[in-house]
């Protein structure tokens, strides 16, 4: 039977978010936004300092707000199928479910603008295995999981360069949020009819982690005021305005919601 919406209520109590990507800006603030409504985190990266840092500021966040959550912490290399699927099987071995996942784990690499034929085959091919491939190895993993359960909230963390183009040039990086996209419509069409939704978010200039800060300090004072301007808000996003779409798209708030792109980028691309 659907849920009455008069209990509906923006809480995650008892719920497992697996959360990619989460040592840095934006995976971190949603990884502290879930625990501080209830939910049990599993948060996942390639590097161990980050995972320890977020893990920290994640219980005082917990603890500040007098809630009670478990937080674990778990480094792996998702560009590799096969850590992906150790991931969700030691997830479930931990929790014994997983309700959501966020898909945060991306990024341009370290990568700048340059002319298209000077990109290498590696740089190409390193943007789309972090942004794209990562993204499909965790929803296959999952998704048994999930269909058992037939319940569950995919939510895909991709870019404005996906819907429109690269504000700083990356061509990789905008092919592969165009395919997250793209993958996010079918899965969404695929799963809905075992209870799972699946959407995405995609978020404008974020100065969240280093790559970020890197592509912002390659740009001219003139370039960053151009960018500012440009945006309807006049400023930059903070990672916690990435959050709260992705907040809303895994509760019974947004449980008729599937196949869907919030765009929350201070209002630069207004369609």
């Amino acid at each position: 039977m659907t849920q009455s919406v008069n209990s509906l209520q923006l809480t995650f109590e008892n719920k497992v978010v697996v959360v990619t990507g989460a040592g840095h800006g934006i995976g971190r603030s949603i990884c502290k936004e879930f625990a501080r409504r209830g939910a049990y985190v599993a948060a996942t990266d390639i590097l161990d300092g980050p995972l320890s840092d977020t893990k920290h500021e994640v219980e005082e966040v917990v603890a500040s707000a007098g809630a009670s959550s478990k937080i674990h912490t778990y480094t792996t290399d998702l560009t590799q199928a096969d850590q992906s699927d150790h991931l969700v099987e030691q997830v479930i071995k931990d929790f014994q479910k997983i309700d959501i996942l966020v898909n945060v784990a991306g990024g341009v690499v370290g990568q700048v603008h340059q002319p298209i034929e000077n990109v290498t085959d590696e740089q190409w091919e390193s943007i789309l295995k972090v942004n794209l491939n990562t993204c499909f190895y965790m929803v296959r993993a999952v998704a048994p999981y999930m269909k058992e359960k037939q319940y569950g909230r995919i939510v895909n963390i991709s870019s404005g360069a996906g819907r429109s183009s690269s504000l700083t040039g990356i061509q990789a990086y905008t092919s592969a949020k165009a395919g997250q996209i793209g993958f996010t419509r079918q899965m969404a069409r695929e799963l809905g009819k075992y209870g799972i939704t699946v959407n995405n978010v995609a978020p404008g200039f974020v100065l969240s982690n280093p790559s970020t800060q890197k592509q912002w300090e390659a740009m001219s004072p003139t370039e960053q005021e151009q960018l500012k301007e440009s945006i309807s808000l006049k400023r930059l996003g903070e990672p916690e305005d990435i959050a709260y779409p992705v907040l809303f798209f895994a509760s019974d708030f947004a449980r008729y919601v599937s196949g869907q792109i919030i765009s929350a980028d201070g209002g630069l691309q207004l369609f």
